[in-house]
């Protein structure tokens, strides 16, 4: 992803990184996502929150502009609290992603630079990905960011539709782990949301222990 800063001159690109891992296993979705934000070769902060609840059933994981991310996130769960209280029930994870993705596809002009996992768990465990032209793709196991290609490796070669769910958030720190080991973006350990029936649980891991 590409950020921009400068101010009285024309804006200078500046490169930003991350990884994030999304998978289901056992009835269960797990997010996981490193901790540092950049600003080209500078670290910019150690201690960024990448995974952003969205309900107390849903999650999304943030690659690209952090505001872009934020102001996203305020409309959804906005979204979600009128859908709930004008038809009674809730917004499925399926409608949080869609959307998403109507938002994205709509504001071409002035787009949203983010990349995006969508998690959550309504009648069972979803996972989504959106791209910043509101593209949407239902999968088992993704990540995003640019320690991705890193990541996919750890997941292709280690995600089981069988795995436990300990197995699961193992494979999930791991494939993070991996990235941030060749990734310069990437680091400062692993925060991990696991969502289920009734669950949504957050942990950090720090990267010491993962040495």
């Amino acid at each position: 992803m590409v950020a921009f800063q400068g101010a009285g001159r024309p804006p200078t690109p500046v490169e930003t990184g991350t990884t994030t891992v999304g998978l289901i296993a056992e009835g269960h979705v797990i997010l996981a996502a490193d901790k540092r934000a950049t600003a080209g070769l500078l670290i910019a902060s150690r201690r960024v929150k990448k995974i952003v609840k969205l309900t107390d059933y849903a999650a999304m994981t943030v690659s690209g502009v952090v505001a872009d991310a934020q102001a996203l996130a305020d409309i959804i769960r906005e979204e979600a609290r009128l859908y709930e209280m004008t038809h009674g029930r809730k917004l499925s994870v399926k409608g949080i992603a869609t959307l998403l993705s109507n938002i994205l596809f709509s504001s071409k002009f002035f787009p949203f630079i983010v990349q995006l996992i969508v998690g959550g768990y309504d009648n069972a465990p979803r996972l989504y990905t959106l791209d910043f032209f509101g593209s949407i793709t239902e999968d088992k196991y993704t990540a995003t960011g640019s320690g991705s290609p890193v990541a996919y490796g750890v997941l292709e070669e280690r995600y089981r539709e069988d795995m436990s769910l300990d197995e699961a958030v193992e494979v999930a720190v791991q494939a993070v782990r991996s990235a941030m080991l060749r990734d310069a973006a990437s680091g400062d350990g692993v925060d991990v949301v696991i969502i289920g029936a009734g669950r949504f649980e957050e942990k950090f891991i720090p990267f010491k222990s993962l040495i």
